[in-house]
C-alpha cells in the first residue's frame, strides 16, 4: 500500500481551509467490507474526515436485535443489529451542515458509553466506514449525498487472521466467541462481499479503493474551488 501519491489527500486537506463553499454540500464515500478487511486503516490513511458507522450498533438488550439461527446469542453480523436510520441521519447532517452528534459505542460491552460532536470543517468529502455501510448506499444516492461506494475484498484467510488479532488486542469478546465468529465469517465472506456488491458497493482491493477515493477527493475539491456561477444560467 506504499504509494508515492500518499500525500495528495493531505494536500487537498490544506486547500480546503481556504475554500468558499457557495452553498455546495459535502459528499460521502461509503467504505464497507467484511469485518477485518482493513476499512478503518484505509480510511485513516486517506487523510479525509472519517465517520465510524460501527458506532451505530444497537445496544445489548434492545428487543429488535436479531438472534443467531440456533438462538444461542445475538447475531451482531446481521444488519438488523445496526441502526441504519440514525447512520443516514448523521451522514446527511455532516453533508449539509458539516457537523453532527454521534454515539460512542463499546463493542466489548455492546453498549453506548456517551456521545460526541464531530465535524468535517470545510472538507468537500468524507469517508463513512463500517461493515453495514452498503446497506445505506441506495438511501445516500437518493439524497444526493453519495460520491462513491466501495467494498474491500481479499483472501478470507487473511481477513480471518487480521480480525482475530484485532479483536484479541482490543478485548472485544471472549476468545471462544471470537474463534467461533471468525470461523463462521471466514466461510461466509464470499457471500458477504456479494451481498454488499448487490447493494451498490464496488468490490475491490485496498489499492484500487485508495485510488478511487483520491480521484473523488480531487473531483470534489476542484468543484468547490471552481463553483458554477448562477449568474450565467438563464
Amino acid at each position: 500500500m506504499s504509494r508515492p501519491s500518499g500525500s495528495l489527500l493531505r494536500t487537498y486537506a490544506r486547500e480546503w481551509c481556504s475554500v468558499t463553499f457557495h452553498h455546495r454540500h459535502a459528499r460521502v464515500v461509503l467504505l464497507t467490507g467484511p469485518s477485518g478487511s482493513g476499512k478503518s486503516s484505509l480510511a485513516a490513511r486517506t487523510g479525509l474526515p472519517v465517520l465510524n458507522l460501527d458506532d451505530f450498533y444497537k445496544e445489548d438488550g434492545d428487543p429488535t436485535l436479531p438472534r443467531l439461527p440456533d438462538d444461542s446469542a445475538t447475531d451482531w453480523d446481521s444488519p438488523l443489529s445496526w441502526n441504519a436510520d440514525a447512520a443516514v441521519e448523521a451522514i446527511e447532517e455532516l453533508c449539509r451542515s458539516g457537523r453532527t452528534t454521534v454515539p460512542l459505542y463499546d463493542i466489548a460491552s455492546s453498549s453506548r458509553t456517551g456521545k460526541e460532536t464531530i465535524g468535517i470543517g470545510r472538507a468537500p468529502l468524507f469517508v463513512a466506514e463500517g461493515v453495514f455501510a452498503a446497506d445505506v448506499v441506495g438511501r445516500c444516492r437518493e439524497l444526493g449525498l453519495l460520491a462513491d461506494a466501495l467494498c474491500l475484498r481479499g483472501r478470507p484467510s487473511t481477513t480471518f487472521r487480521r480480525r482475530l488479532l484485532r479483536d484479541l488486542r482490543e478485548g472485544r469478546k471472549p476468545v471462544a466467541v471470537l474463534l467461533r465468529r471468525g470461523w463462521r465469517l471466514m466461510r461466509a465472506e464470499p457471500g458477504i462481499v456479494a451481498r454488499q456488491a448487490s447493494l451498490g458497493a464496488h468490490p475491490c482491493g485496498k489499492r484500487e479503493a485508495y485510488d478511487r477515493i483520491v480521484a473523488a477527493a480531487a473531483e470534489h475539491t476542484n468543484a468547490q474551488n471552481n463553483p458554477v456561477s448562477t449568474a450565467t444560467i438563464n
